[in-house]
């Protein structure tokens, strides 16, 4: 996987809608979004085959 911080920041600024994480690396990715504020928004689903698919929630507009 190229380099995963760049990865989050691209899915969170919205030039990419989600990211598919093998379970290889599965823990290095979760590691690096549980340390984030913005953490919760975060919405991971699961796959077949180990992968884990993530998408940014944007926060409601009023």
């Amino acid at each position: 996987m190229e380099n995963i911080p760049e990865m989050i920041n691209k899915l969170v600024n919205g030039e990419i809608k989600k990211i598919e994480v093998s379970k290889n690396d599965f823990y290095e990715f979760r590691e690096l979004i549980v340390e984030r504020e913005d953490f919760k928004r975060f919405r991971g689903i699961a796959q077949q085959g180990g992968k884990v698919v993530y998408e940014y929630l944007e926060k409601e507009r009023s």
